[in-house]
């Protein structure tokens, strides 16, 4: 019931943020997947005052992660947030978000709010969570692998085709290479038929006499 109650007096509050408005003043943070990473915002008063954490959903809606008030002393959390990923907590100057095992998922826009005055001063922070350089190597290696698979298995299949056809080629014409081999062998015997020699008789010196 606690609980519903705050979360309820929370939304209300924060009823006219301008999620447009905040991310002209946006810090950026960087993280990277299965790290830790803190974000932090400056309370304006210096004072212990309630403090809050939400994340823009959507660019429109304001989805409350933690709260802390001067009542209880403690921060706490939104129901479905996993157990010891998100940790708030404030040294009253500063207020802090841990994230731990961090992911891709967890990109995008935090709220940091304290309540002064009868409403919620806000501090936005972008964070973003960048893939490693050891993924994107492995994956553009994995990448790469499947390409060179492929080509292989499209060059293997190329030949396979070929085999088969001239195979079909040869069964629908049998005749076919009996016929050729034996042209080779005919054009073979007259290219090498050895040439003979024709000699020229020379006739003999004839001499015709007469006799009268």
């Amino acid at each position: 019931m606690k609980r519903s109650l705050i979360t309820a007096l929370i939304l209300c509050s924060i009823s006219w943020i301008s999620v447009s408005g905040s991310e002209s003043h946006t810090e950026t943070v960087e993280g990277r997947p299965g790290g830790e990473v803190t974000l932090t915002c400056s309370n304006p008063s210096n004072r212990d005052t309630p403090t809050l954490w939400l994340r823009v959903v959507n660019r429109t809606k304001a989805s409350w992660i933690s709260t802390m008030t001067r009542s209880t002393g403690k921060p706490l959390y939104r129901d479905g947030i996993k157990n010891g990923r998100f940790n708030m907590s404030t040294n009253i100057s500063t207020l802090f978000l841990q994230i731990k095992h961090v992911d891709v998922s967890d990109s995008g826009l935090y709220l940091c709010g304290f309540y002064i005055e009868g409403r919620y001063n806000f501090s936005a922070i972008h964070f973003n969570v960048k893939e490693s350089d050891g993924t994107a190597k492995l994956m553009s290696l994995i990448l790469g692998a499947l390409t060179v698979l492929l080509l292989m298995v499209i060059i293997g299949l190329v030949v396979t085709i070929r085999k088969l056809q001239k195979a079909a080629n040869e069964e629908q014409n049998p005749q076919q290479p009996e016929n050729r081999a034996s042209e080779e062998l005919n054009y073979a015997a007259v290219a090498f038929r050895p040439k003979t020699r024709k000699t020229r008789e020379v006739e003999p010196n004839v001499v015709y006499a007469s006799t009268r």
